[in-house]
């Protein structure tokens, strides 16, 4: 059975990762599919008090939920059987790599762009990050 990992961001590069991994799991392929959803926490923000960083862990945790859940109903309507759903909050592009080691991930598919592109253009893109740094093959889908 392989097991691909897609990190999933709530954009229309992240759904078209999913439906391009639905192509290749038609029978026989046997796959299973883990969706990622890494939140990256802003830096500290002047003298910001403990209760408002509360408020904003809460308000991503409820948003990378809603993600996850999105993006579970979209991969399981396009027959792949989801095996697992995993948020954490980082370093995106390490992050998605730590957890496909940690998961004994056998390929990475993802978008292109996602939500980040402001990001991307100053930092390089995650998706380069992630080719970089991961083990295992990446299929990156436009």
């Amino acid at each position: 059975m392989l097991k691909i990992l897609i990190p999933v961001d709530g954009s229309e590069h992240a759904r078209k990762a999913i439906n391009a991994v639905a192509k290749l799991a038609s029978p026989p392929a046997e796959i299973e599919v883990m969706l990622l959803h890494v939140s990256h926490r802003p830096a500290p923000y002047g003298e910001q008090l403990p209760s408002a960083y509360a408020k904003l862990d809460e308000s991503a945790h409820f948003n990378q939920v809603q993600i996850l859940e999105d993006a579970s109903a979209l991969a399981r309507a396009a027959g792949l059987k989801v095996y697992a759903t995993e948020a954490c909050t980082g370093m995106i592009a390490p992050e998605i790599v730590r957890v496909a080691t940690v998961a004994g991930i056998d390929q990475i598919a993802m978008g292109t762009r996602g939500l980040g592109s402001l990001g991307s253009f100053l930092l390089g893109s995650v998706a380069q990050r992630v080719v970089h740094l991961a083990g295992v093959p990446v299929l990156l889908v436009k």
